[in-house]
């Protein structure tokens, strides 16, 4: 027998969902009287629920273990990007493609967002290597299907998991012109890196013309107001040579198979740089 509360207080009614108890307010009338079971086995009624916020953690799950499941056998892996509006017979273009050979002939994979442009030319150059070429797609308002250069490919839903994706299967993300798509990634691989969160990450800027004004910017504007270190700048590697990429991305592997992380390299900045 429950004993009543004796310091006066009222006590209050509990529900439960699963592992949740409620106490307050009055249940759902469309649940009264009914179990989980009950409700799960029963057909009638609509599907709006498939839409709500606990369900959607189910389908955040879903995509991590598809993710995982197709990339887990994948080989030394490097993540390229670049824009998607990057015509076929523009030099960024055929940069791709020799790239992708590149990193092939290298012993590694390559991972775009498998869309056109620049991820299809690294995805071409990857596979008319003979090498493993996939493609990791986002659900966008318009139709967009993975490039026809893709060996191995996955849809996400959502940025996040597919960014996960991104760094966890990749040793190192080379980034070829692009717009803000790329500077999502570009930034959040420097992040990774400056707070030590990933280590001996190779982070590569392929085009000096392009991307000097950013890293101008960097120096100048961001540095003189200290906002990030100087050595932060360490963490990016500007080049125009493909061989040049290839060997800093060779050269962290092979640190990394010695043990070092790069500890002693990378700056570990305090939450204002972050």
């Amino acid at each position: 027998m429950t004993t009543p509360p004796s310091d006066g207080h009222r006590s209050r009614s509990a529900r439960h969902k699963g592992p949740i108890m409620l106490r307050g307010g009055e249940p759902d009338p469309k649940n009264r009287g009914t179990t989980t079971d009950q409700r799960l086995l029963d057909r009638r009624g609509g599907a709006d629920f498939v839409h709500t916020d606990p369900w959607r953690v189910m389908r955040i799950t879903s995509e991590f273990v598809e993710g995982f499941g197709l990339l887990a056998e994948l080989p030394r892996a490097v993540s390229v990007f670049g824009s998607a509006r990057t015509p076929q017979d523009h030099p960024h273009y055929a940069t791709g493609v020799e790239l992708g050979a590149a990193l092939v002939e290298a012993g590694y994979a390559v991972i775009t967002g498998g869309g056109p442009g620049a991820m299809e030319a690294a995805n071409k150059g990857a596979h008319e290597a003979g090498g493993m070429s996939v493609g990791l797609g986002i659900e966008l308002p318009f139709e967009q299907e993975l490039n026809e250069w893709v060996d191995v490919g996955i849809s996400f839903r959502y940025f996040f998991v597919r960014k996960t994706m991104f760094v966890k299967y990749a040793q190192a993300f080379v980034i070829l012109p692009g717009g803000f798509g790329t500077l999502d990634e570009l930034f959040e691989a420097l992040t990774l890196v400056q707070t030590t969160k990933v280590t001996r990450f190779p982070v590569i800027l392929l085009g000096t013309e392009y991307w000097s004004g950013l890293i101008d910017w960097i120096r100048d504007t961001m540095v003189a107001a200290g906002t990030v270190s100087p050595r932060d700048l360490d963490l990016i590697t500007v080049t125009d040579s493909i061989a040049e990429a290839v060997a800093a991305i060779r050269a962290a592997d092979a640190a990394r198979v010695t043990g070092d992380n790069g500890g002693g390299q990378v700056p570990v900045t305090g939450p204002s740089d972050a």
